[in-house]
């Protein structure tokens, strides 16, 4: 039986964890020829890597901060020299680091934005000529409900967010001629690391817990793999006449 994403070579950024490591897996197990995966962790591309080669797909482990410009570059010319293509870019690499805007100090500000934004643009450019080249390829960045919906004490994440979903639609725009697509996937909250940290934050963190599961109409969170399947969507042929749209798997947070 054929998968929805046969033979393709795809990047994982954030592949160590959560929702990367999920769709990584996801990815391979729909007949991916091979997973990039990339990550500050080197614990977490074990594990995932284990995974991903389990569901018969190679497997290269890069271990790098995704704000680290020769990396990607570097990254990107290994790959389309060893496999002659890239098929899917998928940016999950994210951080948080809670607060409100008066209470979120300017470096902080600052490496939220250096990692969640500009890690986004520094592989999605990576990528691109090689995708132009060929005329096809998909990019599914990792947003959230919260750039549509925001939220309490988060500042420098929501707007974080919000410069990924707008950086998606423009580019998406530039690219619509030539084959590329470019689109994002807003989560809601989504059972991972991130979000245990985000809750372990506060000062009482089952009232945070919550508070947030209150706001999911569905009454629950996302697992990693739900979100898994809607990024497979967006890599795949099947979302051929999408570009620069935001795919909601939020439990009803939005509509809410």
């Amino acid at each position: 039986m054929s998968g929805r994403l046969d033979g393709a070579i795809a990047i994982v950024t954030g592949g160590g964890s959560g929702i990367g490591r999920a769709s990584a897996v996801r990815f391979a197990q729909e007949g991916a020829r091979a997973i990039v995966l990339v990550d500050r962790e080197d614990a977490g591309i074990e594990e995932t890597s284990d995974a991903v080669a389990a569901s018969g797909a190679e497997v290269i482990g890069i271990s790098a901060d995704v704000t680290d410009e020769p990396a990607a570059s570097a990254t990107v010319e290994q790959v389309v020299a060893r496999f002659g293509r890239i098929d899917v870019l998928m940016t999950a690499a994210g951080i948080s680091v809670g607060r409100s805007l008066i209470d979120t100090a300017p470096d902080e500000w600052d490496r939220v934005f250096a990692t969640n934004v500009t890690g986004t643009y520094l592989w999605m450019r990576a990528v691109l000529p090689s995708m132009i080249e060929r005329g096809r390829g998909s990019i599914v960045t990792i947003a959230s409900q919260l750039a549509v919906n925001g939220g309490r004490g988060n500042a420098a994440y929501i707007a974080s967010k919000g410069a990924i979903v707008a950086l998606t639609r423009t580019t998406a725009l530039d690219l619509a001629d030539t084959g590329v697509r470019v689109n994002s996937l807003l989560p809601g909250a989504t059972e991972t690391p991130l979000l245990e940290r985000s809750f372990a934050r506060n000062a009482d963190p089952d009232r945070a817990r919550a508070r947030s599961l209150a706001r999911h109409p569905m009454g629950r969170f996302a697992t990693a793999d739900e979100v898994a399947l809607a990024a497979l969507y967006l890599a795949s042929d099947e979302s051929s006449f999408t570009t620069g749209t935001e795919l909601r798997v939020d439990g009803g947070w939005i509509a809410g």
